[in-house]
């Protein structure tokens, strides 16, 4: 005798069954039909085509490098961007406005200048901070949190201090 599993036998959507799931709905045969319909698969993946997409790293660099573009404008200033805006302000002086123009496409100046080390936060709002609060700001790890247990551990210490005073 042959034993024949329902999972072996993959049954993914109707047209596996040709006319029986047909027959049993115009028959009004409901068990035949709700068995039918529980040996499908339930996977979505199965009754819909999948095609695998290949993908494509692109990358801005990489995209910058094959169309040949220039770098892009920088956003927040550093102290190269203070050389750059001094030799255009310089030529715009010397040449007028088409020599700073051209500077400009050439080496685009940063779109806004943030003061320097406040932690993105804006000038007055820094040094209205307090002290505490600048030096939470500085720091690159945060502080270990007290232990869970420090209350035992005192009260431990301490019994143990007693009782090495005793002896």
């Amino acid at each position: 005798m042959q034993i024949h599993t329902l999972d072996k036998a993959s049954i993914i959507n109707e047209l596996q069954f040709g006319t029986g799931i047909s027959h049993a709905v115009h028959e009004g045969r409901r068990a035949d039909f709700s068995l039918i319909l529980s040996m499908f698969s339930d996977d979505v993946r199965d009754n819909t085509p999948v095609e695998k997409v290949e993908h494509i790293d692109s990358t801005e660099a990489i995209l910058r490098k094959r169309f040949e573009l220039p770098e892009p404008q920088a956003l927040r200033s550093d102290q190269s961007s203070y050389d750059i805006s001094a030799t255009q302000a310089q030529l715009f002086h010397q040449g007028g406005l088409p020599s700073a123009k051209l500077s400009h496409y050439l080496q685009p100046e940063v779109l806004t200048y943030l003061p320097e080390e406040t932690h993105d936060l804006p000038e007055e709002v820094y040094h209205n901070l307090s002290g505490h609060q600048r030096r939470k700001l500085g720091e690159k790890e945060p502080k270990e949190l007290m232990p869970a247990d420090l209350y035992n551990q005192l009260i431990t210490a301490q019994r143990n201090f007693q009782i090495s005073a005793q002896a």
